[in-house]
């Protein structure tokens, strides 16, 4: 919860810096505050803040828009701000399902150097990167002959693809052949002699593995999510 008439710098600012860092952009904001005109309301909302509230107010009220926007706000996290792809508790409720089955396979889809690629050329350019191969995972398993498909997150940075034991070859092969495809595509042009270094290098390279019902038996959620890391 914020004001807008702050000591120093005003809520608009804060909520501008607060929105500026990857880390703190996604943070439900809540204006409290005595400015009540439409101009002060509309600056607040088109900075992306979740309620405006205006003093003086009612607790109760105060506190069901609270409890409505960690609601939203905890919906929300259950998907990865930069591929949207579902993570976290989403991913364990497809995988524990998938288990109760024979015919299953999962690709775990990597990205070899990601980490020392941001540190070279920034957050925003190792976003990109997730975000199409995030696309490329998903327009592989969205092939009609993918059967029962399903992607997300095992990590922030490693994706897994959910298909069948008929289909797993033909999604494996899509994915390595786009990401063949697009690797120059994956490094920024804003510095042209360092972006090509780095291809020489080989900097980012894609790897998919995989792990399948024909594995051996599976102790359960943990135990397969255990060797889907170790196969990432």
């Amino acid at each position: 919860m914020l004001d807008i008439r702050l000591p120093d710098i005003d809520g608009y600012e804060v909520c501008r810096r607060l929105r500026s860092h990857r880390r703190t952009a996604h943070i439900p904001i809540i204006f409290l505050t005595e400015k009540r005109d439409r101009v002060d309301k509309l600056a607040g909302l088109q900075l992306g803040v979740v309620d405006y509230i205006t003093k003086p107010f009612d607790i109760q009220e105060l506190r069901l828009r609270v409890r409505n926007a960690l609601q939203r706000a905890d919906t929300a996290s259950q998907f990865n701000p930069i591929t949207e792809l579902p993570e976290g508790d989403l991913v364990d409720e497809r995988l524990a399902h998938m288990l109760k089955t024979d015919d299953w396979a999962v690709l775990v889809v990597s990205v070899d150097g990601l980490e020392a690629f941001r540190a070279d050329f920034g957050f925003k350019a190792a976003d990109d990167v997730l975000r199409a191969v995030s696309k490329i995972a998903r327009d592989s398993a969205s092939d009609a002959s993918a059967g029962d498909r399903f992607v997300g997150h095992l990590t922030p940075g490693a994706l897994l693809v959910v298909t069948t034991l008929a289909h797993v070859d033909a999604v494996a092969a899509h994915i390595e052949a786009l990401a063949c495809e697009t690797g120059a595509d994956l490094y920024p042009l804003s510095d042209q002699e360092k972006a090509l270094r780095a291809m020489r290098d080989n900097r980012l390279h894609v790897t998919v593995n995989r792990v399948t019902s024909q594995d051996g038996d599976f102790a359960g959620l943990d135990d397969l999510k255990d060797r889907l890391a170790r196969a990432g």
